[in-house]
């Protein structure tokens, strides 16, 4: 009984089918074991990477710009991110140096590349090949919408398109006049046509007042009519350069010149709204002046001349990616070491990423710890130390000093209150003192105890007693006792 055959082809390779035998079958059939593989990380990202790189090898992803990244190799990184995703993007330095614009955080911008991983993260990536702003395609619809109008009014009809002089003796040309244009114009016209004369009617060719002076310097040479015919000239740039050559004032001031206008904006590959207008237009300036210089009936052979090259140009080309079409095994491996090289490169932008933030970290670490010890040591440092003890005792001594001066204002106080007291007292004391009734000739009688004999009750006859004057002292005895109450007359004898 032969096993049951899977759905899937690659699957059926790993299960074998029983020969039949004309030996009776056994009773229970035994399938083969699917054989298992096992991979290696490396192994499952490098292959993931060939499928991703061969599915998505040329694709255009929009976004907006984050984690921008200058490497010192050159090379840009930076994320690609919408409301719902991101996915990062690698610019190596030989496209990053084509690039006409300065990339950055929240620019919204378009890149072309091709889908891939990055082995040593496991992670998708889009390894770009060139990049524009989408702000560009703004200018573009505007572009595309003032082309329709102006060729629905009839502004780019052959018919109304003059055929410029064959032999012109003056030319007005309306452009910057330090730019390199009109060197390479006047270098060409002195070359191919000595004779012819050129008038140079300065005008801003770039910026927001340049449509107004562009249409100033066609009317001038209309007005001066010394010139037979105007040349627009204006060296090659992105679309924002060309905004003035691309403006409706400046069209319609060129169909409104009597003069015929040759519009000479950028390169070949450059189109504006004057260009179409514009009697003729020439891919240069230069390509201007030989236009200029040239007779009328040499320019289809020019033209012929021209798309004779072009054909060769092309079978050439077509011989060369024939050529390279038989060597594509080698140019494929080349593909793959320049690849690999951009890998060890993009690898080495990495490391170099994650050494300058450990780097950076340590150092980080390093100056917080080197600013503590500082704080510390500058806490514990004697000197400061030493004049917080210097500032108390200056403010010690100012308090003592303050408290010597209160307590010496106290003490004079009190002892001008004291003395006060004192010479109060004194006064009194002076007042009632017997002293000084003894000065105004009074006598203080005491007997031999030296108690005060204030009453002759006090006296007996014979008694020892001292008498104290102001200016000294005697003793007697009472030799009689006489009472208060006698004539006036009589005491004054007695006294006597």
């Amino acid at each position: 009984m032969a096993s049951k055959t899977p759905s899937s082809p690659q699957l059926e390779l790993l299960f074998q089918v029983a020969p039949v035998s004309e030996e009776p079958a056994p009773a229970a059939p035994q399938r083969k074991s699917r054989a298992r593989r096992t991979w290696l990380v490396h192994q499952l990202v490098a292959e993931a990477r060939e499928l991703v790189e061969a599915e998505f090898g040329d694709v255009w992803v929009e976004g907006e710009i984050s984690n921008f990244r200058p490497a010192s190799s050159g090379h840009l990184y930076f994320t690609l991110k919408d409301a719902e995703a991101q996915l990062p993007v690698v610019l190596f330095r030989r496209q990053a140096i084509l690039l006409r614009f300065r990339p950055e955080d929240g620019l919204h911008v378009r890149v072309r590349g091709k889908a891939s991983v990055y082995e040593q993260r496991g992670q998708l990536q889009l390894v770009a090949e060139t990049m524009e702003p989408v702000g560009a395609g703004s200018l573009q619809l505007a572009f595309e919408q003032l082309r329709d109008k102006l060729k629905a009014e009839g502004l780019f009809e052959r018919d109304r398109k003059r055929a410029l002089p064959a032999y012109p003796r003056t030319v007005a040309i309306v452009t910057s006049p330090t730019g390199a244009v009109i060197r390479d114009f006047l270098n060409i016209v002195s070359r191919r046509h000595s004779g012819l004369n050129v008038v140079i009617i300065p005008a801003a060719v770039q910026g927001d007042s340049a449509p107004a002076e562009i249409v100033a310097g066609i009317e001038q040479a209309n007005a001066a009519g010394l010139a037979d015919v105007i040349v627009l000239a204006r060296g090659g740039g992105s679309l924002e350069d060309l905004a003035a050559f691309n403006s409706e004032s400046v069209a319609r001031a060129i169909a409104a010149s009597e003069l015929p206008v040759v519009s000479a904006v950028g390169h070949e590959t450059d189109f504006t709204i004057a260009d179409f207008v514009a009697d003729l237009r020439a891919p240069t300036p230069s390509a201007a002046a030989e236009l200029i210089t040239e007779a009328q009936h040499k320019v289809e052979e020019l033209v012929e001349g021209l798309t004779n090259r072009l054909i060769r140009a092309a079978r050439f080309q077509l011989l060369q990616s024939s050529q390279r079409l038989d060597r594509v095994s080698i140019a494929y491996a080349g593909q793959r070491f320049v690849t690999a090289m951009h890998r060890l490169e993009q690898r080495l932008d990495d490391l170099g990423f994650r050494m300058k933030s450990a780097i950076g970290g340590v150092l980080r670490h390093h100056q917080r710890t080197l600013a503590e010890l500082s704080a510390a040591v500058t806490r514990h440092d004697p000197r400061q130390q030493l004049n917080a003890a210097r500032e108390s005792l200056a403010a010690a001594r100012h308090r003592c000093q303050s408290v010597e001066a209160r307590l010496d204002r106290a003490m004079q106080v009190s002892v001008a209150g004291r003395r006060a007291a004192w010479a109060n007292v004194n006064s009194r004391l002076q007042a009632l003192s017997p002293l000084a009734v003894l000065q105004r000739g009074y006598a203080l009688v005491q007997d031999e105890n030296g108690a005060v004999i204030r009453s002759v009750v006090q006296l007996s006859l014979h008694q020892a007693v001292s008498t104290r004057l102001n200016d000294g002292s005697f003793s007697g005895q009472v030799s009689a006792i006489q009472a208060a109450k006698q004539t006036k007359k009589k005491d004054k004898s007695t006294s006597r």
